[in-house]
């Protein structure tokens, strides 16, 4: 099979097409035969050797997503069956013709979907769901989320609306901000000093939760733009990841600070976070009320103009690879 394989730590150019052996399920996996892989920041980190795949998944294919077909059965698997259209997390490999992961990380795509709007879901919808859960959004809560334009977020806002919060975002682009105002965002927000716009545009009262991608640069801010009892939630360091607490603020407002990512868990954690996603937010996109957001496709022997194009932050929504 054709995969995509980081050659040696470095820059896009070291990502090479090639050719691997087609791998066996055994135990409870299920193999794929992929039609598209996501790409995500976490794969430029580990072509760079920063983001190591966790054990038992390949090391130098990246990609922790996709979307296909159920191809072979391992021996103990029984939800799945050969032909199911299916999309979902694995731990690394997903820049392949074909992938093996668990068969409790896969959901099956609803009809509704296009094999290509399927691809753009898992990895940012599933996320953005369990960060909101981890910080107990509830209706009516206020959410600010940064990096409005990245592919979580684009997902995030339109959670937060369907769900009945009200949303405040932030990004360095006029046209990105304009863009997530139509995905449901309630309001935009300046860099850099978002905090004095979010004041006023909450009455001075802040926002529960915070989702933040960004690290470092926002942190300061973030605390002081949380209302008590709020939450941040930090699923990316683009910025930066090392910063001062001011430790009063945090226990003057009886603040939660939650690191989050999904693939380092345990398999066990990734599955209830995929029966969640299965059980709360396929009904919504079965029926339309969120909706993948999709900026560019790229062929899979394109994946190093694809890492390029995802480092230079120019994209809106999700960056896939064609794999067949």
């Amino acid at each position: 099979m054709k995969a995509v394989i980081i050659t040696k730590y470095g820059g896009p150019e070291v990502l090479q097409v090639m050719e691997r052996p087609v791998p066996e399920p055994t135990g409870n996996d299920v193999r794929v035969k992929i039609h598209f892989a996501g790409v995500n920041r976490s794969d430029l980190l580990q072509r760079r050797g920063y983001y190591p795949a966790p054990a038992g998944a390949p090391s130098d294919i990246p990609g922790l997503e996709l979307m296909g077909i159920v191809d072979a059965l391992g021996p103990d698997v029984i939800l799945w069956q050969k032909g199911q259209r299916v999309f979902g997390l694995l731990g690394g490999g997903g820049y392949s013709e074909y992938a093996i992961t668990n068969e409790n990380l896969l959901a099956l795509v609803p009809d509704s979907l296009s094999d290509v709007d399927a691809a753009a879901v898992p990895e940012v919808f599933m996320t953005a769901h369990d960060a909101l859960i981890q910080a107990n959004f509830k209706s009516g809560d206020h959410v600010l989320i940064h990096a409005a334009g990245s592919g979580v977020a684009t997902a995030a806002i339109q959670l937060v609306h369907a769900l009945k919060g009200i949303s405040y975002g932030t990004a360095r682009s006029e046209e990105k901000l304009k863009k997530a105002l139509e995905l449901g965002l309630d309001a935009a927000l300046p860099l850099p000093d978002f905090l004095s716009a979010l004041r006023n545009a909450t009455n001075g009262k802040g926002v529960n939760i915070v989702l933040d991608f960004v690290g470092a640069p926002y942190f300061r801010q973030n605390l002081e733009a949380l209302r008590s009892l709020g939450s941040l939630v930090q699923i990316g360091t683009m910025g930066g990841s090392k910063t001062e607490i001011d430790l009063s603020v945090v226990l003057a407002k009886r603040l939660r600070i939650i690191g989050t990512v999904l693939r380092s868990r345990s398999p066990e954690e990734k599955s209830r976070v995929t029966k969640r996603f299965i059980q709360e937010v396929i009904p919504l996109l079965e029926n339309r009320t969120i909706h993948p957001v999709i900026d560019r496709i790229f062929p899979l022997e394109s994946a190093s103009e694809a890492h390029a194009y995802l480092e230079n932050n120019a994209n809106f929504g999700k960056v896939l690879l064609r794999i067949s």
